[in-house]
């Protein structure tokens, strides 16, 4: 592993570093990329990274990126975070759905929505999760079916649950069940479907972290043309492959307070004997166990940074991240709010301690847990393709989807 830029990768630094310093926000605006100023100030920084070549670094130069390395991206994404910016709608589109497009999509559809996506005129979400799946992909029930006039469109029907953003989304991507013969992994196929029709319905759920980030959508006779289907008729499970391996990349990392806000305010609570909180041994064992996890996670990082500097691709250890980070920051702000004690109750950022920093991690996290892979499932990535470990036993390998049992 190597900790330190190449000459090449600190020059790109230097001049990431001067970009950044003459056209970032010198302060954040607004909360909620969902607000009005919030997503006005997003977009506006979206194109201005994009007009100089910075929204999508690695894609090629003829669809706006840079035609870059991965690390120079990841290098970007390190400096950029050190400023003000606004929130970033744009992630799960230009991370996941987008580069699906890119890649099964024809030429005409790729000049339609390639450019506007990365100058963040348009958003995209994911729609793949459903209430009687989660995050198994391949049990979708959502159905596309030929529409009856001999056009060739298609018809959906169905719904999508844990949807990111689906409430400010222009366009999504969306897994539907095209067979029902045969096994749940051969008979599904990927469509681009226009978030704004009418048949589409988005119900957004509200969290207990007070946000409503995720989303349920309904399909109902959504008709869709057969030039907006990416890749084969029943071999979607192909295309979904090629957007759950960038979604490992672009969702996961540290979110919300970390060890060393907690350690601030454990030396400035009251502790049982009087003295600070952090004089306590308990309270001090968790935090070390904070601060390994965090270095692990950092080197795990750096780890992922010297695979992409030497051209590499990183493997499945990128699923580590999220399934440490996201524990770790609800167990974080469970804790910090029980040693606040009574303070504790209270959650108003005016009031709270870190702005109610504390709070956000509690009532967060168990969403983040569920974002990008549930924990179980992350585990299971991680056994089988890290640690070499027997996967498990699938008695529905082979079984056509309309003879699975339903546990009805």
């Amino acid at each position: 592993m190597d900790f330190n830029d190449s000459p090449e990768e600190a020059a790109y630094r230097q001049q990431v570093r001067e970009w950044l310093e003459a056209n970032a926000p010198k302060a954040r605006v607004g909360g909620d990329p969902e607000g009005g100023d919030g997503m006005a100030a997003s977009k506006a920084w979206q194109a201005k990274k994009a007009a100089a070549g910075y929204a999508c670094i690695t894609w090629p130069k003829e669809w706006g990126g840079q035609g870059g390395t991965p690390v120079q991206n990841v290098i970007f994404s390190q400096e950029e975070a050190k400023h003000p910016i606004p929130g970033n709608p744009f992630q799960i589109g230009l991370g996941m759905c987008v580069p699906t497009v890119m890649t099964f999509a024809d030429e005409e559809t790729k000049k339609r929505f390639v450019g506007p996506a990365l100058r963040g005129e348009e958003i995209w979400s994911q729609l793949f999760s459903e209430p009687s799946g989660g995050s198994d992909v391949a049990g979708a029930r959502t159905k596309a079916e030929r529409a009856p006039d001999g056009s060739g469109d298609w018809i959906i029907n169905g719904q999508k649950v844990w949807t990111t953003g689906a409430q400010f989304s222009d366009f999504g991507i969306v897994i539907t069940r095209t067979s029902l013969d045969k096994p749940k992994h051969k008979g599904l196929t990927m469509f681009w479907v226009d978030m704004k029709d009418p048949g589409v319905e988005v119900k957004p759920i509200h969290q207990m972290s007070g946000g409503s980030g995720f989303n349920e959508v309904f399909f109902t006779d959504v008709r869709v043309k057969d030039s907006q289907r990416l890749g084969a008729v029943d071999e979607g499970w192909k295309v979904s492959l090629v957007t759950l391996m960038n979604e490992r990349l672009a969702v996961g990392g540290q979110t919300g307070a970390g060890w060393q806000q907690f350690m601030e305010a454990a030396r400035n609570t009251p502790g049982l004997d009087g003295g600070s909180a952090l004089k306590d041994g308990a309270l001090r064992e968790k935090l070390a166990d904070w601060y390994v996890q965090a270095e692990g996670l950092k080197h795990t990082r750096n780890r992922t940074m010297t695979a992409l500097s030497r051209g590499q691709t990183p493997g499945p250890e990128s699923s580590i991240g999220k399934i440490i980070s996201a524990v770790q920051m609800q167990e974080l702000g469970n804790t910090a709010i029980e040693m606040l004690d009574q303070y504790g109750i209270i959650d108003d950022p005016e009031l709270a301690s870190l702005g109610g920093a504390f709070h956000f991690s509690l009532m967060f996290g168990p969403g983040l847990r569920i974002a990008g892979g549930t924990d179980e499932i992350l585990r299971n990535i991680i056994a089988e393709r890290v640690l070499g470990l027997p996967g498990d036993i699938r008695v529905d390998k082979d079984v056509p989807f309309k003879d699975m049992p339903t546990g009805r």
